[in-house]
């Protein structure tokens, strides 16, 4: 089977879908992997890694079109300035597992269902404890949690810990961060070994432990939250007249802090306004604001997607894509996520999607020429197809000589 590991042409894009340590792992197993030329080196891993763990480096993009196997960070409504004419180089048949934006972008997904292709999502993999070391939105959202505390703390002209100079003492930072899901547990433990003094809120009563664990004092509100958290334990959209009460009873404790992280974003949806321009004119000036929700509008009133506003001296950043700011590491994590993912689709060298497994059926976006994912398809107004299981074994002469096909399993390791 033929795999192709793509260079990413979103603008900014830093992180690649494979690291040369997954490589040795899928050629053991028949697998053919194909590198882009320069696909992982903004990553930090050059070509000649790749190589020496047994990938064929160095072919133009054109010549991978053809692959059984296309391996991105950003394919569809994840890069949609391209997804059109990616979509029609694709041979039928062929599956692409990337981050696509099927809740935010779901006509592009159209196009791959048009050229025969069988495309997976990666967002939408479900919050249960099997698929946890698949969950790209978890690994990703740690990297910007972490990023977001060190873009505010060069923000703040205040230093984070408390220290005591012989020019007396100075007082610590205090940080709000607003969400407690894995990018706002990652802030918060990042904002306490700077030596901040952090507090959170989070409409989900149930995290409080958890942000006290990290050093946190929970802010707790009162507000019917029982509808806050969805199945998949995703946050709900919750209707304006919660917000409007949830916005005022925040004033007082956006104004006491330096700096507010937000990371309320709900999937496929515009993000929900948290902080708005009254808070921001009723902090201190040099105060800083990092919305982790930028791309999908936004926690803040005030904030624009991918700038730097200033109002009333308040600095209020809008980061888009902050995993790709540290593509080292996140490509690690991206990389292990989706050869995890990759091990539940393959048996015996050859694709199985068992469409009772919970994790295959609520990624696979398109099949056999058709949007088959009925979130997807919700949102375009048409009925989702019923999909049958399917097994398909590689051609005979394709394994490797003397393999033992009982042995011959994907490994990820």
């Amino acid at each position: 089977m033929k795999v192709a590991v793509l260079k990413e042409t979103f603008p900014s894009e830093r992180r690649v879908a494979l690291v040369p340590a997954m490589v040795s792992g899928l050629v053991k197993t028949g697998f053919e992997i194909h590198v882009e030329k320069d696909a992982g080196a903004e990553a930090g891993f050059p070509d000649q890694e790749y190589a020496d763990k047994g990938a064929q480096v160095g072919a133009d993009r054109e010549s991978l079109w053809d692959a059984d196997l296309i391996l991105q960070v950003r394919a569809s409504g994840a890069n949609l300035d391209r997804a059109a004419d990616e979509a029609s180089k694709l041979k039928k048949g062929a599956v692409i597992i990337a981050m696509c934006d099927p809740l935010g972008e779901p006509a592009a997904t159209q196009k791959y269902a048009e050229a025969g292709a069988t495309l997976f999502s990666l967002e939408l993999i479900p919050r249960i404890t099997r698929a946890q070391s698949m969950d790209v939105l978890s690994s990703m959202a740690t990297v910007a949690g972490y990023k977001a505390v060190l873009h505010a703390a060069e923000a703040l002209p205040k230093m984070f810990p408390m220290m005591m100079t012989a020019a007396g003492t100075l007082s610590p930072a205090r940080v709000f961060i607003v969400g407690a899901g894995v990018a706002g547990l990652q802030a918060i433990a990042t904002a306490k070994r700077l030596g901040a003094i952090v507090s959170a809120y989070d409409v989900r009563p149930a995290v409080k432990e958890q942000c006290e664990s990290l050093g946190a004092k929970f802010v707790e509100m009162e507000l019917d939250t029982g509808s806050a958290e969805d199945k998949g334990g995703y946050a709900q959209v919750m209707d304006e007249a919660f917000y409007k009460k949830q916005r005022e009873m925040m004033l007082r404790v956006v104004a006491e802090n330096d700096v507010v992280i937000t990371t309320a974003a709900i999937p496929g949806k515009k993000a929900p306004i948290l902080v708005t321009k009254e808070m921001v004119a009723g902090m201190a000036a040099g105060s800083v604001i990092v919305d982790l929700a930028a791309e999908r509008g936004g926690n803040c009133e005030l904030t624009q997607p991918g700038q730097t506003v200033i109002e009333n001296g308040v600095t209020i950043l809008g980061p888009t894509n902050l995993a790709s700011e540290t593509p080292f590491h996140a490509s690690q994590m991206f990389a292990k996520n989706i050869t995890t993912l990759l091990a539940q689709m393959v048996k015996e060298g050859g694709w199985n999607f068992d469409m009772e497994d919970q994790v295959i059926a609520e990624t696979m976006v398109t099949h056999q020429g058709q949007v088959v994912n009925p979130r997807v398809c919700e949102i375009l107004g048409i009925e989702a197809p019923k999909v049958e299981s399917t097994v398909e074994q590689p051609p005979q002469e394709e394994k490797p000589k003397g393999d033992d096909p009982n042995t011959y399993k994907l490994s990820s390791d």
